[in-house]
Formats: structure tokens, sequence, C-alpha cells
């Protein structure tokens, strides 16, 4: 069955998910990374199911997949910040980053779906 909203697709709901634990973690790192780590790990995370939702609704099947492709690269930009925010002792990552890898599967099997058709 064909998703009809953004909201409808499991690797939106995860990704959305992952940024609210993201907001929920830096909520605890240094006041001194409000403008730094903690701005940036929070724009690239958002960037992952802003981007999702932006290519569902795209018409082209290239348009959709250069979105979810920006999604990708999101999320490896985050992958790098909480690298370093554990590397740092700001948080354990362990969590977030199998969740990142599953999100990164998803959005991989989407990709080659949408390829298909």
């Amino acid at each position: 069955m064909k998703a009809k909203t953004f909201q409808e697709l499991v690797v939106w709901q995860k990704s959305h998910q992952f940024v609210l634990r993201i907001y929920e973690m830096t909520q605890s790192f240094p006041q001194n990374e409000l403008f730094g780590l903690v701005s940036q790990i929070r724009r690239a995370g958002v960037s992952v199911p802003a981007n999702i939702a932006e290519g569902f609704k795209r018409k082209g099947q290239a348009d959709k997949v250069r979105f979810f492709n920006i999604s990708q690269a999101s999320l490896e930009e985050v992958r790098y910040y909480l690298i370093l925010a554990n590397d740092l002792g700001y948080a354990d990552t362990k969590t977030l980053l199998t969740d990142l890898d599953e999100i990164g599967r998803l959005l991989h099997a989407y990709i080659r779906a949408m390829k298909r058709q």
C-alpha cells in the first residue's frame, strides 16, 4: 500500500524519533556548546526527516531521490557529531549510532525501491 503522507513512511517516523532523542541528549551538553555542537547536531538531525518530507511530495523520481540523498548526507554528518560528543565525554552515543544505522538502511532501501519504479 502506497503512503499518502510522509508521516506514514517508517523511515520518516524513525528519523523523527531519532531527532527527538538528539534534542533530549543535547539538553545536558555544556552551556558553552549551545551555539557549537548542540546547534550543529540538532540542525543536521532535523535535516534528515525534513528532507524526507520534502522529497515525498516531489513529482519526479530523480527529484525524490535527490532529497533522500540529502537525508543520507545529513545522517552521516550526525554520525560524526555523535562520535565527537562521545569522544568529548558529553554523552554515550552508542544507542543513537545504532538507531542511525537503522535509519541509513531504511533510506537506502527506500531509494532503491524508488529507482525500481
